[in-house]
């Protein structure tokens, strides 16, 4: 699904492919104007080569598109390697936009390949990934989670550890009030984005909403801690439905006040309530910038 007008990614069939000299300017430079061309130049007499090889095509396609990749066979294209100034191989050059941008020659380490692919990938940026995360994310805050949903899966579809899409598809789930599918993708989130703060935020929403199907009512419990100001229980109670209702800014006020009076209640319950409401909301939304601040205050009074 591609809604959010990016180009499509290459399939993994035009990725990686072999040029020789009457095809180079289509294959690279011509190419290399809309996505990095990455260009590895071998023969088959050459160890090293057969190592490198593999090794970059393997990145290449993990990059899932953002970068190609071309192999010139040096022995049988040596008009190229010769304008190229091509010494000895193998040896690798990424051309953008029509240029050699970048390069080295000789085998090395995995985590410097990938670290090359991933440097080239993001010269054309996101493909339009961006956009879509900030439209997916004004059609939940406008109400349309199906349509938030849907755009966040299709981006997941083109970027499957965007730890941005990937939260805001718990979060339209639980729009939907699709608790289930919300937690079965908070337990399969990659692990590489699994603690990152866009699924955390969702992970925190998703407790919220289980605390909240179990809120008691406002009005009772707001006149229970009125009457008995010293009920912790009873004030923990009212932050909660306080939370469930919407009146986010009231339960943090509730909790920071609980936490002045005894901050080691129930194990820092209220503490703990508090951060997981901080990590829910975005970092600079105010209702978080000022109970920080608030809660800070009462930690070092």
């Amino acid at each position: 699904m591609l809604e959010f007008g990016q180009k499509p990614a290459a399939a993994p069939a035009d990725l990686i492919r072999d040029t020789n000299e009457a095809n180079f300017m289509t294959d690279v430079i011509e190419a290399s104007k809309d996505v990095p061309v990455i260009v590895d130049f071998w023969a088959p007499w050459c160890g090293p080569c057969k190592t490198l090889g593999p090794a970059l095509e393997a990145a290449v396609t993990a990059a899932r598109g953002k970068v190609r990749m071309v192999k010139v066979n040096v022995d049988e294209n040596q008009m190229i390697a010769s304008q190229l100034r091509i010494q000895s191989i193998p040896t690798v050059y990424a051309f953008w936009q029509g240029r050699p941008v970048d390069g080295f020659q000789g085998a090395i380490q995995g985590s410097e390949i990938k670290a090359f692919v991933d440097k080239l990938s993001g010269l054309a940026g996101d493909g339009g990934l961006g956009e879509a995360i900030e439209a997916a994310e004004a059609m939940l805050a406008e109400g349309d989670a199906v349509g938030a949903a849907e755009t966040f899966a299709a981006i997941l579809g083109e970027e499957p550890e965007n730890a941005a899409a990937y939260g805001g598809l718990v979060r339209a789930h639980l729009a939907l009030g699709n608790h289930d599918q919300a937690q079965g993708l908070l337990a399969a989130a990659p692990a590489a984005i699994a603690k990152s703060q866009q699924v955390e935020a969702a992970r925190a929403q998703l407790e919220l909403a289980h605390q909240a199907a179990n809120a008691g009512p406002v009005a009772e419990l707001l006149n229970l801690v009125l009457a008995e100001p010293d009920n912790h229980q009873a004030r923990y109670d009212l932050a909660l439905a306080l939370h469930a209702a919407g009146k986010v800014e009231g339960a943090v006020e509730e909790l920071l006040e609980l936490f002045r009076r005894d901050r080691d209640w129930n194990g820092g319950a209220a503490k703990t309530q508090l951060f997981k409401i901080f990590d829910a909301l975005k970092p600079n939304d105010p209702i978080v910038q000022k109970g920080r601040r608030k809660l800070s205050s009462l930690i070092f009074a």
